[in-house]
């Protein structure tokens, strides 16, 4: 037991004395050098990262592509759209006035004719006929005249202009038209000027 005992304080002074030796150096333990296999995956990781990076730059780029065109697509399309519609609404009652063409035409034989013929019946007849005519082209454009006298009045249809007393129709009641209103489809283009009972 007494021979152990040496041994160990020999390890113990051995390596107490390297501890001082490296502390009185300053020294920095050795860099531990990595396998060389280690770095030949890191620059095969580099390469393919840099493959994957490329990739999605081009990716990038193209979206960046697409996406100028539909911009410019889209500014395009509000230019044309916007002149369309310019277009429309200056022509917009093209149509119409064709279709009201012949009216005038025929009002303007019925004035020719009312110097050479003094016959007024044929003259009102004529006239009658292109009210007629006239009043069949706005009807297939979809106005309609109101027929409210009976009705109970309607500020968003009719416009009142005079209260009578009335023993026919009852308080609130459409008594008479003054001046007719107008229904372009199911949108009201004139009210009705109307007396109203009281």
């Amino acid at each position: 037991m007494k021979e152990q005992e040496p041994i160990q304080d020999n390890i113990q002074t051995g390596v107490e004395e390297e501890l001082k030796e490296n502390a009185g150096n300053n020294q920095e333990p050795a860099p531990v050098e990595e396998p060389e296999v280690q770095e030949e995956t890191a620059r095969g990781n580099s390469e393919e990262e840099r493959a994957e990076l490329e990739k999605l730059r081009a990716e990038a780029e193209e979206h960046k592509q697409r996406l100028f065109r539909t911009q410019a697509d889209f500014d395009n399309f509000r230019r044309r759209t916007l002149k369309e519609k310019e277009e429309l609404g200056k022509y917009a009652s093209a149509k119409l006035i064709t279709e009201l063409l012949p009216v005038i035409d025929n009002f303007e034989r019925a004035l020719s004719t009312t110097a050479e013929n003094a016959d007024l019946s044929s003259y009102a007849k004529g006239v009658d006929m292109i009210f007629r005519q006239l009043e069949g082209i706005l009807k297939t454009e979809g106005l309609t005249a109101m027929e409210p006298v009976g009705t109970p009045f309607n500020p968003e249809f009719h416009q009142a202009i005079m209260q009578v007393e009335s023993d026919e129709y009852e308080e609130g009641t459409v008594v008479e038209v003054v001046q007719k209103g107008y229904l372009l489809k199911d949108k009201v283009l004139r009210p009705a000027m109307v007396k109203v009972s009281g």
